[in-house]
């Protein structure tokens, strides 16, 4: 095993004195091809060019010797410092930090990015960090090869933001070029690279807030509100003990798409939202898709309207996560069954439909739970009922999606 590794975070600026020390001891180098050709890089050292992490710390495992990795900005966020300590290495770093990609290319943008999201995007959760684009206001991408700013751009369709795209940051071939979402896949992009996604709304805070990321205080208190909270007018599935439930059952979460179909006055849908998940609202009415855009706008969330009748509106939309239909009957649902989501509720009035909408999710694979919800509002100055609604609440789970 390595005598001693240091990790050494590289931004382009001159190596502090402890880097350079390390540098100077050094038997075993492991960085980038740039980072190979730095001259503090001793000419006797051994040398790795690093592409996967975990390769390398098994060689710096079997080395005698003083060890350095570089690697671009902060090592330690999203970067090298956690595979090199894993346990099937039990290589003991110290690190000396640079400044991170992430902070780099806001400071390039002049822009603040506490209230940012950060995510990685690699080939197998690229479609996870789109969803947090289509979610959020500001959002970070640390990308990679596959899932760089044209793959972003391709799957960001029917939701316009602004790229702020950092080629090869802290070297000479640094550039920041600010395209639309639909016209990144137009162009060749450098690796490395990072994308700053902006747009949509945002809930307004005057300080700047206490916690980085989206500040929880921004929207009320509670998974569902009254009806007052949306302007009233809601229809039988929209009341809040189903609501409740049903999100419940679904539970979205940041990197989530949520298919809200039949949306109604837009509730579940922003309370889908305010759980961080990325939302598509479907209704053939287009008064429905006005009240829902404007709850939403309300509350400072980014929702997808679109009107349309399904199933035959659902057929060019992304793949979904989970699913709430809220209209449709058994048609939708076998449709939207047919698209593989982890997690479908639905809601009947009658044990006949509940039956038929059971059966189908059952046919598809899906494991069914089905509750029948009996609320009663009562006024509490007199305790006496004021409202009651009964409904078959319907849950199916695909068990081989558990994640």
């Amino acid at each position: 095993m390595a005598d001693r590794v240091t990790v050494i975070g590289w931004d382009g600026s001159p190596l502090t004195a402890a880097a350079r020390s390390a540098l100077g001891a050094a038997t075993l180098v492991a960085g980038a091809a740039h980072h190979l050709a730095l001259p503090e890089v001793p000419p006797n050292a051994e040398r790795i060019r690093l592409g996967s992490v975990a390769l390398a710390a098994r060689r710096i495992t079997g080395h005698r010797g003083t060890a350095v990795v570089l690697a671009d900005g902060d090592p330690g966020f999203f970067g090298v410092v956690r595979t090199l300590r894993a346990p099937e290495f039990g290589l003991e770093v110290e690190v000396v930090p640079g400044v991170s990609s992430v902070a780099a290319a806001f400071a390039r943008a002049g822009m603040a990015w506490d209230d940012a999201q950060v995510v990685v995007a690699h080939r197998r959760t690229l479609r996870r960090a789109v969803n947090v684009c289509r979610a959020h206001p500001k959002v970070a991408v640390l990308t990679s090869p596959g899932a760089g700013p044209a793959e972003l751009g391709l799957l960001m369709e029917g939701v316009h933001r602004t790229f702020v795209i950092c080629e090869e940051l802290g070297t000479d071939r640094e550039q920041v070029t600010v395209v639309t979402s639909d016209k990144a896949a137009d162009h060749t992009w450098r690796d490395p690279n990072l994308v700053i996604v902006i747009g949509g709304t945002a809930a307004v805070t005057e300080d700047g807030g206490w916690i980085a990321g989206r500040d929880p205080a921004a929207t009320p208190r509670g998974w569902t509100l009254p009806a007052e909270a949306y302007g009233g007018l809601m229809g039988e599935g929209e009341l809040e003990p189903l609501r409740a439930a049903q999100l419940a059952r679904l539970g979205p979460r940041v990197g989530d798409l949520v298919w809200d179909i039949g949306c109604g006055s837009g509730a579940f849908a922003t309370e889908a939202a305010r759980a961080g998940a990325a939302v598509i609202a479907v209704d053939r009415d287009l008064r429905a898709c006005e009240r829902t855009e404007a709850n939403a706008r309300a509350f400072g969330l980014q929702v997808q309207i679109v009107p349309g009748i399904a199933p035959h509106v659902l057929e060019n939309l992304p793949e979904p996560d989970v699913v709430r239909v809220g209209g449709g009957g058994v048609a939708v649902v076998s449709a939207v069954a047919d698209r593989r989501p982890q997690r479908i509720v639905a809601h009947a009035a009658t044990r006949d439909e509940a039956e038929l909408v059971g059966r189908d999710l059952t046919e598809h694979g899906y494991r069914v739970e089905c509750a029948l919800l009996q609320s009663v509002e009562l006024d509490t100055r007199a305790w006496t009922e004021t409202e009651r609604s009964v409904a078959f609440l319907l849950s199916g789970v695909l068990p081989d999606r558990t994640a």
